[in-house]
């Protein structure tokens, strides 16, 4: 894949991405994030079964692959969506939007804490103001909120948990694709499709344990037409397209430059919130968003 092919890939993504929490809040109003996570992932895994079959890559990963494979899948489709379709409940998918788009400042903190990445002083003034831009949108907006112990609610908590986790899957994938390149001439996993069939499949594996304990799956019965659009957007598009295109922007540029493209999520999903959940910005929480995107770029620029 080009690095332009990649990044047409990695726009997608952003837009597919941007309208999941819309998708997501629609259907949280019939199932738990249980059986809305294994449905969709099922989709997933048939897809990217799909991809990897016509690329003629499909094949069973190494037992010494299968521990880091497991892990992602468990921290990249378990967890991080147990986080933020939890968090959903009780969190708007604007303010969603705007917590997911620090993504890149975690991926800098934690590039600084454990691979002891420097980190100057222009990148020290974007993780403050990215961090200030955060506590402005889940405070809605009103800086009085800081004093009245009123910041966010649990579900905002969740979702910003959610973009750390997501900051280190990030970075152990970016490992993960490079170890299978330099195994590529043994068997062992080289292909970016690949690779995420094997972390999407252990992912669904964590998930359908995660249903058996939550239940809820005989709802699925009544589920309205809405709700299965909203299942189908997010299964065919946000679960297997835009993972595979994830993973085929991974294999090419860095972790950082794909990173830059979650900037424009939150405007993907405040247009679609607007209309379709009747979700409206506040001024306060606009500046805030603005503050996020600001601290961002100079994260990155650094």
């Amino acid at each position: 894949m080009t690095g332009t092919r990649a990044r047409i890939g990695l726009a997608l993504t952003v837009i597919f991405w941007g309208g999941s929490f819309i998708a997501i809040k629609i259907l949280l109003r019939e199932l738990n994030p249980a059986v809305i996570t294994f449905v969709r992932f099922a989709m997933g895994v048939a897809i990217l079964a799909g991809v990897s079959a016509k690329r003629g890559q499909l094949r069973l990963p190494r037992l010494r692959e299968i521990p880091l494979l497991a892990l992602l899948g468990f921290s990249g489709i378990a967890l991080h969506q147990w986080l933020q379709a939890t968090g959903l409940q009780t969190a708007s998918a604007s303010v969603t939007s705007w917590i997911v788009a620090t993504i890149p400042v975690f991926v800098a903190l934690l590039g600084w804490l454990v691979l002891h990445e420097r980190m100057g002083v222009w990148r020290v003034a974007g993780i403050g103001l990215a961090a200030l831009g955060v506590i402005l949108v889940v405070a809605g907006g009103n800086p009085a909120a800081l004093f009245a112990g009123r910041i966010g609610s649990i579900g905002d908590i969740l979702i910003g948990l959610s973009a750390i986790n997501w900051a280190l899957f990030t970075i152990l994938s970016k490992r993960a694709l490079d170890q299978g390149q330099a195994a590529a001439g043994e068997g062992g996993t080289s292909r970016p499709g690949q690779l995420m069939l094997h972390v999407m499949g252990f992912g669904w594996l964590f998930s359908l344990v995660w249903m058996a304990a939550a239940g809820g799956w005989d709802r699925l019965a009544s589920l309205s037409l809405a709700g299965w659009w909203a299942m189908l957007f997010l299964g065919i598009a946000c679960s297997g397209l835009a993972y595979l295109f994830w993973y085929d922007a991974l294999d090419v540029i860095d972790a950082t430059q794909a990173g830059v493209f979650l900037y424009f999520g939150p405007l993907v999903t405040a247009t679609l919130a607007w209309p379709i959940l009747g979700e409206t910005i506040t001024v306060g929480a606009a500046i805030g968003g603005l503050a996020i995107l600001i601290g961002v770029w100079l994260v990155e620029r650094a």
